[in-house]
């Protein structure tokens, strides 16, 4: 009896130790949940950068301009006889454009262009992606849900008429879809809409243009269109403002990003699905991204858009440099570059095809690496889209199960005996599974139409595509990891790079060959995270004159005639006069793509004057001391790739 109580009062021990022990485990939980915090930008830029907001000296190797291109300067001015369009057009145009930001951006550039080639007023574009039908705000008209209005009609009075809408006694005919309707390509000529559209203009007075592409004129026009391709520039780079809400907080991203007192670069990964079906680049992803990227691929050549095999090499594509730079990739180019892990980089684009398990090497490297939801507020994100209506909840529901009778019909049909043991049964489903923009690969062989939800959040990646670009083309380094594609399509970073050209041409853009990149690669890809010197120094050098005259004439090359705006010279520049002399230099087709620019007008030269006095008087402050931006252990093993790049100046792109 003595032992069996004993062993009572030892159990009833142990369960009040056990007791006390949830009690303390529960009240810990409740009061360390009241101190999480989620994280801060800020926060961690000011735990980096300690002395926060007062000015530090930059490494010119690393952030300085490009002085070979110093003497570039913006002028898309007219410089020949262009009178004010006549009130007394020959009719209407009106559009719809379809596409992303880029397309859009592009294509609303060449329709002010086309109206003042045939004398017609232009009503105010539809993006189809910002319509009411998509969900959006009832604040809102589709086009001032990106742009202002206003704004773009004002800067362009001199150049087309453009209205807000059709006149009341031609509405009615257009819904009737009495007016002719031409859906041009984005290589369209001059001569198409002179003896195609015009003559339905004069007759109809209005006619539609229906825009897919990217773009409905042709790039490159001859000579004696530069005043279009000026006209052009002055309604990418001017005309087009996004509305003022959209700029007040890009600009209050790119102080944010500045509060540190340190430059900051940005990247775009370009990973987008379309064009990495376009090129073959699926067998460079896994799981059901590759099986995403070849279900688009089946579709785009269906279409007759791709005139290829379904099932491609990638591989080759890659080494081609026809796919584009991984995240990973970038991350390790930027350190033979030099620069520190706590550089600044904001991720640009709103959507990374893969998502973030793509991006986790390159946040390895650079623990700095922001994007708009790290900078912004969910409130300041959600004043821009406005009020929007709820949406019916996408309840998911399993598909109906087979009757008795379905089954056996297809057991009699399976074929001839001996017939196999039917298929286990189908797990199923679960909710989570159903979540997700790419579930429906798990049970369909075919993409579903867009939810309601999908088309809203198309609609709102045209705002974030906005923030990013005002911060892409404020920073002071940008990196595209895919452009200059060859789909013929514009892309987002070839117009950050074009608006980079014209605002300032010396900017710190690097323009990378992916082919020699792949390259390079495949010399050390068993050792990418501790390369040999001499590799390092041939990333450096490639990736320095890819700044310079190189990149810039192979920039013209290949973006130009697929994208004016991705490089808007000399059409829209001119060159202040300088010591050293400029050399000329010729494309294939004879067209000059450097140093054929024309001399500035007498005020730009003094008020360039002005401020090179100023620079002169910073840069020679910093030459008196040494800059190192590396870190204290930026000689240990993990960053190797930095250690021994500092003292190496042979391959700066100003020498």
């Amino acid at each position: 009896m003595a032992f069996k109580s004993k062993i009572k009062w030892v159990a009833l021990f142990v369960l009040t130790l056990s007791l006390a022990s949830l009690v303390a485990h529960l009240s810990m939980t409740k009061f360390s949940s009241m101190n999480l915090v989620q994280y801060s930008a800020k926060e961690a830029l000011s735990h980096d950068f300690p002395n926060s907001g007062s000015p530090t000296r930059r490494n010119k190797r690393l952030w300085g301009a490009v002085r070979s291109l110093e003497s570039l300067q913006p002028h898309a001015n007219p410089r020949s006889s262009y009178p004010v369009p006549d009130e007394n057009t020959n009719g209407f145009i009106y559009a719809k454009i379809f596409g992303g930001f880029e397309k859009i951006r592009s294509s609303i550039c060449d329709l002010v262009t086309i109206s003042r080639l045939l004398n017609a007023t232009l009503v105010i574009p539809e993006i189809q992606q910002s319509t009411r039908s998509k969900g959006v705000s009832y604040k809102f008209k589709s086009f001032s849900y990106l742009y202002d209005e206003e704004q773009f009609i004002m800067l362009l009075k001199n150049d087309v008429n453009i209205v807000k809408s059709l006149p009341e006694y031609l509405k009615a005919a257009r819904r009737r879809s009495e007016f002719p309707t031409f859906k041009p390509k984005n290589s369209a000529s001059p001569n198409f809409y002179v003896k195609e559209v015009l003559p339905n203009l004069r007759k109809a007075k209005v006619v539609g243009l229906i825009v897919t592409g990217g773009g409905c004129l042709k790039s490159i026009l001859p000579p004696s269109m530069s005043e279009f391709q000026r006209l052009r520039c002055r309604v990418a780079f001017h005309a087009l403002q996004f509305r003022p809400e959209i700029q007040i907080l890009g600009l209050r991203m790119v102080e944010r990003l500045r509060a540190s007192g340190q430059p900051f670069l940005a990247y775009h990964p370009g990973l987008v699905r379309d064009t990495l079906a376009y090129h073959g680049c699926a067998e460079l992803f896994q799981d059901v991204h590759t099986e995403l990227i070849q279900y688009r691929r089946a579709q785009l050549i269906k279409q007759g858009i791709i005139n290829d095999e379904l099932s491609v090499d990638s591989h080759s594509r890659r080494e081609n440099g026809s796919c584009p730079l991984m995240p990973e990739e970038v991350g390790l180019l930027l350190r033979a570059m030099g620069y520190p892990s706590k550089t600044i980089i904001y991720l640009a684009g709103s959507k990374t095809f893969g998502g973030q398990r793509l991006l986790i090497p390159l946040r390895a490297l650079f623990g700095n690496l922001v994007d708009r939801t790290t900078l912004c507020s969910k409130t300041e994100l959600s004043d821009l889209v406005g009020p929007e209506a709820p949406l019916p909840a996408d309840i998911f529901r399993l598909p109906l199960p087979k009757r008795e009778q379905q089954l056996i019909d297809q057991w009699k049909k399976a074929g001839p005996r001996p017939r196999p043991l039917p298929p286990p049964p189908d797990r199923p489903i679960y909710q989570h599974e159903k979540e997700g923009w790419y579930a429906w690969i798990l049970e369909k062989d075919k993409e579903p139409d867009p939810s309601p939800m999908e088309h809203r959040m198309q609609a709102h990646r045209l705002i974030w595509d906005a923030l990013d670009y005002i911060v892409s083309v404020e920073a002071d380094a940008l990196f595209p990891g895919f452009n200059n594609d060859g789909s013929g399509w514009p892309d987002f970073s070839g117009l950050v790079i074009g608006q980079r050209l014209y605002e300032r041409a010396s900017s710190r853009t690097y323009r990378p060959d992916r082919k020699t990149i792949a390259a390079l690669f495949n010399i050390t890809r068993d050792e990418m995270y501790h390369p040999k010197r001499d590799w390092m120094l041939s990333v450096k050098e490639h990736l320095n004159r890819s700044l310079s005259e190189d990149g810039f004439f192979r920039q013209s090359l290949l973006s130009k005639p697929n994208s004016f705006l991705s490089h808007p010279l000399p059409e829209c520049s001119c060159r202040i006069p300088s010591v050293e002399t400029t050399k000329q230099i010729k494309g294939k087709d004879g067209r000059i793509v450097f140093g054929g620019e024309e001399e500035c007008p007498k005020w730009m030269e003094l008020a360039r004057a002005e401020g090179a006095r100023n620079d002169d008087m910073e840069s020679a402050e910093d030459d008196n001391d040494t800059v190192e931006q590396l870190e204290p252990d930026a000689v240990d093993a993990t960053s190797s790739l930095t250690s021994l790049i500092d003292h190496d100046e042979e391959w700066d792109p100003n020498d």
